[in-house]
């Protein structure tokens, strides 16, 4: 079994992080006997730094009993640093990029890597993902966009040029909402993160950028947001107004079966109706291990979505 969608942060990276604790604000916390330290970057989004997030050990541990034998492997979303000067976030993106490059090498048949990359500089982006394929990575995880800047905004074109002629996976996964009115109860990650997914999704399809950049593969975490289930909504917004269908050159239905969703759905019911949308074969396993709200052990799936993601024989 295949799981796509894993987190982890090498010992390069955390050694980054305690020589750069002051550039960053980096800060780790404790906030019970029993729990481990938690990790802020920049006052914002704090993680318990679990071991199996810093133990390569533990980590291929925890799949192995999970019964999964590939991992793809990406950064943690906590560490893009997109707020940072573009120099510093290239430089991390380096460190993390080359240290998992390593450890996949180590395990060729247990692992897989996503790179991170200095999106806050397309430019340095499109270099940093162009040299991290060439160590192996399979493309890139990246956030739903910049504070303002959506990923269909010009300012993004040299990385999509790249990624399209790298025919690299890029991996959007969310980052905590900071919309104002989802202070309490958890909701900036319950129903934020899939809710950025939705808008990043939405904005990638109605924009005519799957058609502009056709040799990249978007695959969209938590299945997709929320996108899915309005599908229909967006196909009669198609038929109605020129507004929308102007860039497409086919209803929005058509191009959601044009990206690739992981099954981090919790809900069997949700799964199915996923695949009866876009087909299981754009369909992926994943758990966002370890993660506090991961779906672990991952949803055992039909493995064509892998294949056809990664361009593996079956």
């Amino acid at each position: 079994m295949f799981d796509l969608h894993t987190h982890f942060i090498p010992p390069e990276v955390l050694l980054w992080l305690k020589d750069n604790q002051n550039v960053v604000d980096a800060k780790w916390e404790q906030k019970g006997p029993d729990r481990a330290e938690f990790l802020i970057v920049n006052n914002k989004w704090g993680f318990e730094l679990k071991e199996s997030f810093i133990n390569p050990a533990l980590y291929l541990l925890e799949q192995e009993k999970a019964g999964v034998s590939h991992s793809v492997v990406s950064p943690v979303p906590q560490l893009f640093l997109y707020d940072f000067p573009e120099q510093i976030t290239a430089e991390l993106s380096s460190v993390y990029n080359r240290a998992l490059a390593s450890w996949v090498r180590e395990h060729k048949k247990r692992l897989s890597a996503f790179a991170t990359i200095p999106l806050n500089s397309p430019v340095r982006a499109a270099n940093e993902l162009k040299s991290a394929m060439g160590l192996g990575l399979r493309g890139a995880i990246i956030g739903p966009g910049l504070s303002k800047v959506m990923l269909t905004d010009e300012f993004f074109n040299p990385f999509w040029e790249e990624a399209n002629h790298q025919k690299a996976i890029i991996f959007i996964h969310p980052l905590l909402c900071e919309d104002p009115r989802l202070k309490q109860r958890m909701m900036p990650n319950l129903i934020g993160v899939p809710w950025e997914t939705t808008i990043c999704a939405a904005d990638l399809l109605l924009s005519g950028l799957l058609d502009k950049y056709p040799d990249v593969k978007v695959l969209l975490a938590h299945g997709g947001g929320f996108l899915p289930y309005q599908i229909g909504r967006l196909n009669k917004g198609y038929e109605q107004w020129t507004g929308v269908s102007a860039s497409l050159q086919a209803p929005p239905a058509d191009y959601l079966r044009r990206f690739w969703f992981d099954s981090v759905l919790w809900t069997p019911a949700s799964l199915r109706y996923l695949a009866e949308v876009v087909g299981e074969d754009k369909i992926v396993p994943g758990s966002d291990f370890p993660f506090d709200l991961c779906a672990w052990p991952p949803a055992t799936y039909n493995e064509s979505g892998v294949r056809s993601l990664l361009n593996e024989g079956s």
